[in-house]
């Protein structure tokens, strides 16, 4: 099987033509016509030599993968699913939203960290994707030209594939790449702290924690990471950390109800988060197979809602999208894997 050309930095690929004894600025040009131009193809590269067209062609593919099925919402929302490897699929949501259009890609396929909630995490771990992977979930959908914010939300975690996830932020911003803001990229992790410092330092994107509880014994029940990583350390990093007047930190908050619902928790979340500058995006829980889990009433979530902010933390409730097409992580893909 030939090595994929697509998802490699610059720096790669002008060690990969100079070994080919190619022109050095052969690799610019490369980069120019995978992340810039819509070819999908070496043979679209048209102007490499013919010579180095068919170096290139003898020992790599271009690597991009197309889906294999996408469905569409009563709101607008798309799921598309992608095979990878061998028998296995990743999800890729695009959500619609005014005159915005965010893609949420996968980083793994299935997931380790084993969260109550989460129903990638029944499917176990089954390998880290390629920055190539990553990216082509972008590259690949139908919406590629109007894709205007990224987020790192979908199945497996970020930090856990730290290398293959920085590469596709170095090619998603930098100026050879896809030029993108990073502040139009946010990258979601339960807490990983090594891999969310270097992400730190390494990246200009915004940062999403995933909390769901402030309590370290509730937490650990939610997310076996919380052991590892608990929510307390990892918030004393994030506070010693400068971001800056635009880099953003928000929290991500599953609500469950009798679970983390009370007016304790709020109390608990604002101990927490004491002089932190962030928001709380509010989550309602859409109920998945083999979990007792279930979201609460509206009112008890815009109660959630009203309280935090009138504590001083500023927090919203995102809204619930494409209910009808599988949209929760993970259950398309098994579905797929089972099927």
């Amino acid at each position: 099987m030939k090595e994929a050309l697509f998802g490699k930095t610059l720096s790669e690929l002008q060690e990969l033509v100079l070994a080919l004894k190619l022109p050095k600025f052969t690799a610019k040009q490369i980069a120019n016509w995978m992340y810039k131009k819509q070819v999908r193809s070496i043979a679209e590269m048209t102007n490499l030599s013919k010579k180095a067209r068919e170096v290139l062609t003898e020992k790599y593919e271009f690597g991009l993968t197309a889906y294999t099925k996408v469905q569409e919402s009563t709101d607008g929302t798309k799921k598309y699913l992608f095979p990878t490897m061998q028998n296995k699929f990743i999800e890729t949501a695009m959500i619609p939203e005014r005159e915005r259009k965010t893609v949420c890609v996968s980083s793994q396929v299935g997931c380790k960290m084993g969260c109550l909630f989460c129903f990638t995490a029944k499917q176990g771990f089954q390998g880290n994707l390629s920055a190539g992977e990553i990216i082509n979930q972008i590259k690949s959908i139908d919406e590629v030209n109007e894709v205007t914010n990224i987020v790192y939300m979908g199945m497996g975690e970020p930090f856990d594939n730290l290398t293959e996830v920085l590469k596709s932020l170095e090619i998603l911003t930098a100026e050879w790449g896809f030029a993108m803001s990073p502040r139009r990229i946010t990258v979601s992790t339960i807490g990983i702290i090594p891999g969310m410092l270097t992400f730190l330092e390494k990246s200009e994107a915004h940062l999403a924690v995933s909390l769901h509880t402030p309590f370290r014994e509730e937490r650990e029940k939610l997310m076996p990471a919380q052991i590892a990583y608990p929510i307390e350390k990892v918030v004393e990093k994030i506070k010693h950390w400068d971001f800056g007047r635009q880099r953003r930190i928000s929290f991500e908050y599953i609500l469950f109800e009798g679970v983390n619902d009370t007016s304790e928790h709020v109390n608990g979340l604002v101990r927490l988060l004491s002089g932190l500058k962030c928001r709380i995006n509010l989550i309602r829980f859409h109920p998945v197979p083999g979990t007792p889990l279930k979201s609460p009433d509206e009112n008890t979530i815009q109660m959630f809602k009203e309280k935090l902010n009138h504590k001083g933390i500023t927090t919203t409730v995102r809204a619930s999208r494409g209910e009808d097409i599988y949209a929760a992580c993970g259950l398309l893909s098994t579905k797929e894997l089972t099927r």
